[in-house]
């Protein structure tokens, strides 16, 4: 079993100085080596006042920050590292830079000693492949900024030794932070799993189904996530964010689940990156997100009964217990009368379908979303079709909002905009389980404390309902023929066979 006491960090960016302020926190003995000698004077007196504003804040004794300080150590050469027993790489994302440290490194440290990448996006095994030990060589990845971001994915390359990676678990711990396991496959785990909210969101977008602010309403205010998709990329910068989308696209052959969008690569081509730049899918004058006045509620004269289709039995029973709820009068029986409101409650399906199926007045019919939680609820959805009436629509937002609950109203889709982006996450949460990159377990820690989701995605899953999240993915790929809403096997055998989706495989 590796023993790490001393360890090396080259480069000392933003990531890297992270890696060591928690490193020596932790009693670590830090050398530190930047290409640039000047920046690692910087960055050392950079660590002196994080600890000097930690201490400041009572988070930390003088003692503490003293001996934190004590134990980062400039290494002014390559061949000061000599001693360590494991070097932390945390340089710029380009391979052939990678893998010319590692050569030059494996020159300078003991055999034992253990070489480590915080790549984001390359492959472990490409940069072990310039090493003659490549067995000694894996993947560390830190989050930014690495002291508040608790998770670290450690990552095995397909000729790293495994008990180097179980070392590097332990370590982990000893940072204060949680790991988890990832076999060498594009974006490991969170980047892997955080396909599903930006790209889909941007999908339902590109459809006219709602806008920017649609989106991110509902994901924040319907489905209780800290930001939405287009608010998140606006504080990751569109520039990262678009190429991280293509990067992974490409790497797995053009598999549609991951399909990027023209509209962020409009923005990077105009350099519409977001909040750093003032502009993104949001203006930031002075640095603060400027908010759209919010939408009047209608006030029609006369506000209708309400005849709610039967034809989902769940979405129904929700839909009933919503109205009632707010006080409006349920008409029965199992047609629609002249004068009624028409709601429809499709999982999956797009309100024209639900009309052409089940022979309704196109005129009069709405869709509302009554997936997942709606009572208490900060938002609600409801869609129309192309055929809807101002007159009708107008009706169904006033009824939907007489509790004061925030409405979205969004043109026709397949899956509403929870639906879909819920239904994605967790289905490439799935599929990350099939191909067995991580365990079960491992996929919603990475994920909760990557993301900041409300949930795991595969424990989101079970919530939701997998039955569910099967029916919506199902009736949206035969909605679109798109095979990106294609359910994993990981959820179709699950809910097949009435399991858990943290259910792991079998062992064989």
């Amino acid at each position: 079993m590796h023993s790490f006491k001393t360890i090396g960090v080259v480069g000392v960016g933003a990531m890297g100085k992270g890696i060591v302020q928690i490193a020596a926190q932790a009693g670590l003995t830090v050398l530190i080596h930047d290409q640039q000698l000047s920046a690692l004077h910087a960055a050392r007196e950079a660590l002196e006042k994080t600890w000097q504003t930690l201490v400041a804040k009572g988070k930390l004794t003088d003692v503490a920050a003293a001996g934190a300080l004590g134990r980062v150590h400039i290494a002014q050469t390559l061949g000061e590292l000599a001693d360590c027993d494991l070097v932390i790489e945390a340089i710029i994302e380009r391979l052939d830079a990678k893998q010319a440290l590692f050569q030059a490194l494996e020159a300078v440290v003991s055999p034992q000693c253990v070489l480590v990448s915080n790549t984001s996006s390359l492959s472990i095994t490409a940069i072990a492949s310039a090493c003659a030990k490549p067995e000694r060589v894996a993947g560390y990845h830190f989050f930014n900024p690495v002291p508040l971001m608790k998770v670290v994915e450690v990552i095995d390359g397909l000729r790293s030794d495994p008990a180097a990676g179980d070392a590097l678990m332990s370590l982990t711990q000893t940072l204060g932070h949680t790991p988890v396991r990832a076999k060498d496959m594009p974006g490991f785990i969170v980047n892997h799993a955080g396909r599903g909210l930006g790209t889909e969101g941007l999908r339902a977008v590109q459809e006219g189904v709602t806008s920017f602010e649609g989106v991110d309403a509902i994901m924040r205010e319907q489905c209780g996530f800290r930001m939405g998709p287009f608010e998140l990329m606006d504080l990751t910068g569109v520039d990262v964010s678009h190429p991280v989308m293509e990067s992974i696209y490409h790497q797995f052959y053009e598999e549609p689940r991951f399909r990027p969008s023209p509209i962020t690569a409009q923005r990077v081509a105009g350099g519409l990156f977001g909040r750093k730049v003032g502009v993104g899918f949001y203006d930031y004058p002075d640095g603060k997100k400027r908010e759209s006045p919010l939408t009047e509620i209608p006030t029609p004269d006369h506000l209708p009964p309400v005849w709610i289709s039967p034809a989902h039995a769940q979405g129904h029973a929700m839909a009933v217990q919503l109205f009632k709820a707010l006080g409006v009068t349920i008409q029965t029986g199992s047609h629609p009368e002249a004068e009624s409101l028409i709601v429809v409650t499709p999982f999956g399906q797009d309100i024209s379908t639900a009309i052409s199926q089940q022979g309704l007045d196109a005129a009069r019919t709405v869709g509302v979303d009554t997936f997942g939680t709606i009572l208490p609820a900060k938002r609600r959805t409801l869609m129309v079709s192309p055929a809807t009436t101002q007159q009708w629509r107008d009706a169904a937002h006033a009824l939907l909002a007489r509790d004061q609950v925030g409405v979205t109203v969004i043109q026709d889709s397949p899956g509403f905009v929870a639906q879909r982006i819920l239904a994605t996450i967790v289905n490439i949460a799935c599929e990350i389980a099939q191909q067995q990159i991580a365990t079960p377990a491992d996929i919603d820690r990475a994920v909760s404390l990557g993301l900041n989701y409300p949930a795991g995605p595969l424990a989101l899953g079970d919530t939701l309902g997998a039955k569910q999240i099967f029916e919506i993915l199902t009736n949206m790929q035969a909605v679109t023929g798109d095979p990106r809403y294609r359910p994993s096997l990981w959820l179709q055998r699950r809910v097949q066979l009435g399991l858990s989706l943290l259910q792991p495989a079998a062992t064989t």
